[in-house]
């Protein structure tokens, strides 16, 4: 389901959060070209006439699969792998069902989503060889592969054959403004999140809490001693001190603790409530946050290895009974972590999320998502740039977004008296992330129908109780010519040092006493000229709204 936990995302995503091997992909650099030649053999002079694997002139595309009524007709697609390493989604029933309705054979070339966009840019950068459609993470917000050249403009492709497109953009008005350069070109079609549901959330260990006759944390230094009883008072009963009081996957670790300190560590800049914008990581309440986790790890309550810590590994440390929180996509509390457990009944959570903590200045929420949490685009490679759109359009019909939450009849879901319901196979968490269930790959979109009858009562009941504390992130605002400019020489660099910076700060290999000087530093690297610039793109975005 969803992502990032930005991302991950999305569990919902996580499948959004939600929440993420190519081994066994075909080769994703297949761009179609081969196509265009059965193309021409196949229909000689009819063919020579369209572009490579084009329908012939009879065929009418309504928004429903199938897309095309050539038999070879083949695209070439880029994009993220599953979050969860055992999973290929090349391979998944629902994406190879998307492939089979739309009619087309898809060379899937999926990579791993915590490296994915670190892992494109040199083949972006390069410019060369590119398949049809490549999914981007990041939205180039700066436009610097639009401006190269890489996309192309898609506003004539949505007139003629959007129908899903169109009517995606009249359901969600703003989507169309986010998504439309300064020039009024559109490059990108996207993949959505737009629910306040199934967002990442601190949990607990509901067992360890009772032992020790503790209550869930709602503040900081609640949560601070909480942790340190899970490491002292031997929870899990066992004799041993081998509690580790929390553990999480280090791309979290941002958005766990900043929004307690007002920061937004995900996006990186947020607005405050006098509309003033700010890069979270260039505050004075970054000094705090770093101080903080600087705490936790001096005490041993934030692992020593956090910051290479993955995904299974914590899923292996709840299983074993010596981890006592963790931040991470709601689902994993009912639909994973809790499972691990042999007395779990489904009746009451074992691992529970909890509301966000409150921090020194009464800063309480939990970050939402961006409603564009990537973007596909059809390069200037595509072989025929109208099947790919036509295929992407396809994928974000309610027939495919149905696909993506449900499954398929008689496998992941039945219908009962008009309503439909998972089977048995389509409750187990480990089928249906094989099975490809809201794959990230795909322009998927939400469905909190979906969710709330596949994870426990308890868990949809408490999710609805955590909507309140969501606060949606900066939003999402292409660059002018000279902001982008500005935002593309500094940034890299900037984002390298704040990176780095970070693990020295809160492991203590830099003292926090030089945290002046590296305040200096960001102002020296440019860090207020991108403010300024996205300073004028939320004015922008303000007027816009109006």
């Amino acid at each position: 389901m969803n992502k990032r936990v930005k991302s991950a995302t999305s569990l919902l995503t996580v499948s959004t959060v939600l929440a993420m091997l190519a081994a066994g992909c075909a080769n994703g650099n297949g761009n179609g070209n081969g196509n265009a030649e059965a193309t021409k053999q196949a229909t000689g002079a009819t063919a020579s006439a369209t572009a490579a694997g084009s329908a012939p002139a009879g065929f009418a595309y309504t928004g429903s699969g199938p897309i095309t009524d050539n038999k070879s007709a083949t695209l070439g697609i880029l994009a993220t792998n599953a979050w969860t390493n055992n999973v290929d989604l090349a391979k998944a029933p629902i994406v190879q069902e998307i492939a089979k309705r739309a009619g087309v054979n898809v060379k899937w070339d999926l990579l791993s989503p915590s490296t994915y966009q670190d892992a494109i840019s040199p083949r972006l950068a390069a410019g060369s060889d590119l398949p049809d459609i490549v999914y981007q993470l990041d939205q180039d917000q700066t436009m610097k592969n639009i401006q190269g050249g890489l996309f192309l403009p898609l506003n004539d492709y949505i007139e003629k054959y959007g129908v899903n497109i169109k009517k995606l953009f009249e359901k969600y008005p703003a989507l169309k403004a986010s998504l439309t350069t300064p020039d009024g070109k559109i490059y990108y079609l996207p993949q959505l999140a737009v629910t306040k549901n199934y967002m990442p959330t601190f949990m607990v260990n509901v067992k360890w809490l009772e032992k020790l006759g503790l209550s869930e944390p709602t503040t900081l230094d609640e949560f601070t001693e909480m942790l340190r009883k899970f490491k002292s008072d031997d929870p899990n009963g066992n004799g041993k001190q081998d509690e580790i009081p929390f553990t999480v996957d280090p791309k979290m670790l941002g958005m766990a603790f900043g929004t307690s300190f007002g920061l937004d560590l995900s996006n990186n800049f947020y607005a405050d409530d006098g509309g003033k914008v700010h890069y979270s990581y260039y505050e004075p309440a970054y000094k705090e946050y770093l101080a903080y986790l600087n705490g936790l790890y001096k005490e041993g309550l934030l692992e020593s290895d956090y910051a290479s810590t993955t995904a299974d590994q914590i899923t292996s440390k709840f299983s074993q009974d010596i981890s006592g929180a963790t931040f991470n996509f709601s689902w994993y509390t009912s639909m994973v972590y809790s499972k691990l457990y042999p007395d779990y009944d489904g009746s009451k959570p074992l691992i529970k999320g909890i509301a966000p903590l409150k921090g020194p200045h009464g800063d309480q929420f939990y970050l939402g998502r961006n409603p564009i949490t990537g973007i596909f685009g059809v390069t200037k490679d595509a072989a025929d740039p109208e099947l790919a759109f036509k295929f992407l359009d396809y994928a974000s019909s309610d027939e495919a977004k149905e696909i993506y939450a449900w499954g398929l009849e008689g496998q992941t879901y039945e219908v009962v008296d008009g309503k439909k319901q998972f089977t048995e196979k389509g409750k187990d968490n480990d089928f249906i992330q094989k099975f490809g269930i809201n794959p990230v790959n795909l322009p998927i979109e939400q469905s909190v129908e979906a969710t709330d009858v596949l994870v426990a009562p308890w868990h949809a009941k408490l999710d609805k109780e955590m909507e309140k504390y969501i606060k949606a992130p900066f939003p999402f605002v292409y660059a002018l010519a000279d902001e982008a400019s500005v935002e593309n020489t500094v940034m890299p660099d900037i984002n390298t040092y704040v990176q780095e910076m970070e693990i020295k700060f809160i492991t203590g290999k830099e003292s926090l006493d030089q945290f002046d000087g590296y305040i200096k530093a960001l102002k020296g690297m440019g860090v207020e000229d991108v403010i300024k610039g996205r300073q004028a793109q939320y004015d922008r975005y303000l007027a816009a709204s109006k």
